[in-house]
């Protein structure tokens, strides 16, 4: 990949593995911009994430109005750091039609962090008020029966971080 080849970065990782840090560190790379879902929905959708089926009512709608946009941005040259979370095939393909529609690079950049670090991450997260949401143990067991690691068959660039 060039330097100036624009790229679409991809987060897999189960909450807390560190996909925000992660982001940060790419979204400084040269011609990057970053784009965060818990941004939008927090501002779009206040007091509308309750829940494992808010989440993906509003996440689905979110993707909707912005996917013809990202794909313009990728092709003006940009590079985008996706911080929404590629948790799943479905997600993952949307994000498909996203590099194969700009023509562009991409990476899956995924997060293989056990279950007990991310854990322990998430009650320090929590504690410091920092993150947009706040997720229980039990949020945390919801949405990890659903995380999906990619597999060799979806066919992407995939980068793997390990602590």
């Amino acid at each position: 990949m060039s330097s100036g080849e624009p790229t679409l970065h991809l987060v897999c990782g189960k909450i807390a593995a560190g996909k925000s840090t992660l982001v940060n560190e790419l979204g400084r790379l040269p011609g990057a911009i970053v784009v965060r879902e818990d941004y939008w929905l927090a501002r779009l959708y206040p007091g509308e994430q309750n829940n494992l089926a808010d989440y993906v009512r509003n996440s689905m709608r979110l993707r909707s109005a912005m996917a013809a946009h990202l794909v313009d941005l990728l092709r003006s040259g940009l590079s985008i750091v996706l911080d929404f979370p590629a948790n799943t095939p479905s997600s993952r393909a949307w994000m498909r039609t996203l590099f194969e529609g700009a023509g562009c690079a991409h990476r899956l950049h995924y997060l293989d962090v056990p279950d007990e670090v991310c854990r322990a991450r998430l009650r320090r997260r929590n504690a410091s008020g920092a993150h947009e949401f706040t997720v229980s143990d039990d949020d945390f067991d919801r949405f990890t029966a659903h995380f999906v690691p990619p597999g060799a068959d979806e066919g992407f660039d995939v980068v793997t971080h390990r602590p």
